[in-house]
């Protein structure tokens, strides 16, 4: 495989060398208690003794507001308080750990614990700063027009996330803002607007509507459904299309807020944001898209953009479009065989679904990849592999299987052959083309299905342990299983992140397959100038296999188990 030149448009050169942590901030640490969401604000003010949840609680056991009703009717009620302090506080265990570049999901004002139903996107919501009633009185007292940017003021939390930002870009940290340009959320005062006066609204031409009633009240399109929370931006027909103006030029207006605070002031735009990982970018139109990134791209050439894309991406990846994706289709072949599932793919069907992918595109765009394991939408990676996931080729299967109601999907503590396959899977992330993201808590061992189970807070190690885990999903007794930080792995993923630091060929290197016959064994070199390395992957659990050259003939890869009697 080599190396094509490819513009600077599409592929920041920084991309190849990044590590990528991906941060859901209510879930990551709470460091300003007296901004947590109150009841109201949540809207959760129906549930009598709402309270944030307490850190340690374990995941399945009912608060005492909870009690009264079905985990599924209080699980998206729940708020942990994380904030924009506590990623602060966490920027030393992000430079330990070997990451260098931070996704942050939404952090915008929004009610949901996830806050992809943006209130607005030029201000961060109060609730993730560091004075969240003082932000509240102002934006009460501020005349903001959406439509207006000078009109926009900066409050505390504005200003908490981008010092944020200067404290991560003093230690050579990039960051990229989760972007939701498809819809905003219900309680839009743009969207109320809308609702309420109709064709007189200065946003009739704001969001989608599917029809009108009898007295000319719009009916709008949801994105999640009739009836739902997510209006949709409205937009011209077809693929080639864009969004109409005024949603067009509100979210260029906040773009570059967020890249170049500092424009009134005619400043560099060193303290916005580096990029974006754009939400479903799959449903916006690429007219759209392709004059966003040359907004982007004006304000910062070196800027990287990130599609939520869960099938093939070409036709977004383009110097015109985004620079990568996530890269879920990189994880289906690899959970595919290293799955302990008895129909697991063999070595030779893994090696031509890989090939596939390189094919799709230039070099650097694979080397650009966000190659993951777990996501804020998907199962933890150690629940699929102690719940032996059937083999995937697609998102559908992968979303839909590890989902807690599933009673093949175990919900519980993984054991040892998921430990010592997750290892091997960190060791092919950490070494295959692509740069790897580690989800929050993935280093530490958090276990889960899919959403909102794979959303537990982490489990710092300088907190009061987590309360052990004694029932499963369906209220079974269960251990009762520590929930204690796994360290031993938080090293193994330090040492992976160390090792590709200082190995060029793992960042930028051409990937040969080095051939074999075992159907367990993973063979491969690769190759930049002078830096050559050499990976092999044995997922026998029992048999040691003879490698082959280059390395020694002699050599025996022990087999699975014996991960867990080496590991850090």
């Amino acid at each position: 495989m080599t190396s094509p030149n490819l513009s600077a448009r599409q592929v920041p050169n920084w991309a190849a060398d990044a590590v990528w942590y991906q941060i859901f901030p209510d879930r990551f640490r709470n460091a300003c208690p007296a901004s947590d969401p109150t009841a109201a604000y949540a809207l959760s003010d129906g549930f009598p003794g709402w309270r944030p949840r307490p850190w340690h609680l374990e995941w399945y056991a009912p608060d005492d507001w909870e009690r009264p009703h079905p985990f599924f009717k209080t699980v998206f009620r729940r708020r942990y308080g994380g904030d924009l302090p506590g990623v602060r506080r966490q920027i030393p265990h992000l430079l330990d750990l070997g990451v260098n570049a931070v996704y942050l999901n939404p952090v915008f004002a929004a009610p949901s614990l996830h806050k992809y139903d943006a209130a607005c996107h030029h201000h961060v919501d109060p609730t993730l700063g560091p004075d969240r009633d003082g932000d509240l009185a102002l934006l009460a007292s501020a005349r903001e027009d959406f439509r207006d940017p000078s009109t926009w003021v900066w409050t505390a939390a504005d200003r908490c996330l981008l010092d944020l930002v200067a404290d991560l870009h003093a230690h050579g940290v990039r960051v990229i803002l989760d972007g939701v340009f498809n819809h905003a959320g219900a309680t839009s005062p743009a969207f109320r607007s809308f609702l309420r006066d109709g064709p007189a609204s200065p946003f009739a031409d704001w969001f989608t509507c599917a029809s009108r009633a009898p007295d000319g009240t719009p009916v709008p399109r949801y994105w999640d459904g009739p009836g739902a929370t997510l209006p949709e931006f409205a937009r011209t027909p077809g693929p080639d299309g864009t969004l109409l103006p005024g949603p067009r030029r509100y979210l260029f207006d906040i773009t570059r807020r967020w890249m170049d605070p500092d424009s009134e002031q005619n400043g560099a735009p060193a303290r916005g944001v580096d990029g974006w990982r754009l939400d479903v970018a799959y449903d916006v139109p690429h007219g759209f898209w392709r004059s966003w990134h040359a907004l982007v791209r004006s304000i910062r050439p070196d800027a990287y953009t990130v599609a939520e894309l869960v099938s093939d991406p070409t036709d977004f990846l383009n110097p015109a479009e985004f620079a990568a994706s996530m890269n879920y289709e990189w994880l289906y072949p690899a959970l595919s065989f290293f799955t302990p599932h008895p129909a697991a793919i063999h070595a030779a069907e893994f090696r031509r679904r890989v090939d596939r992918l390189h094919a799709r595109h230039p070099w650097p765009v694979v080397l650009a990849m966000q190659n993951l394991l777990s996501s804020h939408d998907t199962a933890r990676i150690l629940t699929c592999l102690e719940s032996a996931i059937p083999p995937v080729d697609a998102w559908d299967p992968y979303f839909n299987w590890p989902k807690a109601p599933n009673p093949d999907c175990r919900t519980t503590a993984p054991g040892p052959r998921a430990k010592a396959l997750h290892r091997l899977l960190l060791v092919w992330q950490f070494t295959s083309p692509g740069a790897p993201m580690i989800f929050a808590g993935d280093e530490y061992g958090v276990w889960g299905a899919n959403d909102p189970c794979c959303r537990q807070p982490v489990p710092w190690p300088d907190l009061p342990p987590p309360d052990p885990e004694t029932r499963d999903y369906f209220g079974h007794p269960v251990g009762p299983h520590s929930r204690a930080p796994d360290l031993a792995l938080c090293d193994f993923i330090r040492s992976l992140a160390r090792l590709r630091r200082s190995t060029p060929a793992l960042r930028r290197g051409d990937f040969r397959w080095i051939p074999d016959l075992d159907p367990d064994l993973l063979a491969y070199t690769r190759t930049h100038g002078a830096s050559v390395i050499h990976v092999a992957l044995n997922r026998s659990p029992t048999r040691s296999i003879p490698l082959p050259p280059p390395f020694p003939t002699d050599a025996l890869l022990p087999p699975l188990s014996h991960l867990l009697q080496t590991a850090p």
